[in-house]
């Protein structure tokens, strides 16, 4: 399968892209990589690297721009024709490949392919799809931010969508879809809220009612859901507190001799807890509900992560995430409690 990786897209491109699309063409014999970007830069990085034995899978794609992180999404899919996040897209659009992978702006990924892709029949809304480490293995978050207003029907179909790629990637029974919210009734929340729980209800899914933050983690659920805006910023919590508990733990150690003896005893521990917690492991984040494999790296991706997000790829492609998730949406479309209204 072809795979088109924006490499110019991230902190460290084009160095961690070129890096990361190596790893990954030595280790997926099934892979083909397109590299979307500046050809000059490219074909200087690749140099650093031997790819005698993979050029038959690696090809460079010319694309002359680049979206900055200070560029608007939806401007830059206008202005920015022949950006790098753009013109891997165009890719996917034209069936030269069957998916994208960027670590570059996070808006104008999501402009992007649902301008040029659009969205999957029945899907009105794409979301963001995070799995987050937590008791027993992982869980997914939807929406991670792609979507700040959505509407209760919007939101049931994140539920779906979440529920078809958890199933699909990570196997196991039938997942769990608990709702984002300040408490387990089913009268809490917002107008919002409470709206969204009668459609899950009815949903065509395993609603588990609402989950509270604090007990996410002890994953009653496997696929979290709510709003982009919610989402973006639990998100961007538990990952600034993780990088504060550690240098609090760094900081805590240090202040004595036996504190520092102690640590050394648990550095297997440590380590196994910071690679439980790496988003390098997971690679990437899935934009579920447009009509082509969209996944998202982390902006200061690493190659190892760049190879985890191809992998990821890989993955949605071999199990046709996208056929699957039309498949369950149908079921709302017979329903009529589920129908989106036309002022929505």
């Amino acid at each position: 399968m072809k795979i088109a990786l924006d490499a110019m897209g991230g902190d460290h491109s084009p160095q961690s892209p070129v890096a990361g699309a190596v790893e990954a063409l030595r280790d997926f014999p099934d892979v083909e990589i397109l590299l979307v970007g500046d050809q000059t830069r490219l074909q200087s990085e690749l140099s650093r690297h031997d790819t005698r034995a993979l050029q038959a899978r690696l090809q460079i794609r010319h694309a002359s721009q680049v979206v900055d992180m200070a560029d608007s999404g939806l401007d830059s899919v206008r202005r920015k024709k022949d950006s790098s996040i753009s013109r891997a897209i165009d890719l996917v659009k034209s069936g030269e490949a069957e998916a994208v992978v960027s670590a570059g702006h996070t808006g104008a990924l999501v402009a992007a392919a649902t301008i040029k892709l659009r969205t999957l029949p029945g899907i009105d809304r794409a979301a963001l799809g995070v799995l987050i480490p937590a008791d027993g293995g992982v869980f997914l978050l939807i929406d991670g931010g792609a979507n700040l207003d959505p509407s209760p029907e919007h939101i049931v179909g994140f539920a779906v969508m979440g529920s078809v790629y958890y199933q699909a990637i990570l196997g196991g029974n039938r997942a769990r879809v608990g709702l984002l919210n300040i408490g387990t009734e089913p009268t809490k929340g917002t107008e919002f809220a409470k709206q969204c729980f009668a459609r899950l209800q009815e949903a065509p899914i395993l609603f588990s009612g609402n989950i509270e933050g604090h007990g996410i983690f002890k994953k009653p659920v496997e696929v979290v859901v709510c709003d982009g805006f919610t989402g973006n910023i639990f998100l961007k919590s538990i990952e600034g507190l993780a990088k504060a508990m550690v240098g609090w733990i760094k900081d805590e150690v240090q202040k004595s001799p036996v504190r520092i003896a102690g640590a050394l005893l648990c550095k297997g521990a440590f380590q196994a807890v910071k690679s439980r917690t790496s988003t390098e492991e997971y690679g990437g984040t899935p934009l579920l509900g447009v009509n082509g494999i969209c996944i998202k790296a982390h902006g200061n991706s690493s190659p190892v992560a760049i190879r985890n997000a191809i992998r990821a790829a890989r993955s949605a492609v071999k199990n046709s995430i996208n056929s699957r998730i039309v498949e369950a949406m149908q079921p709302l479309h017979e329903n009529p409690l589920h129908r989106e209204s036309p002022a929505a």
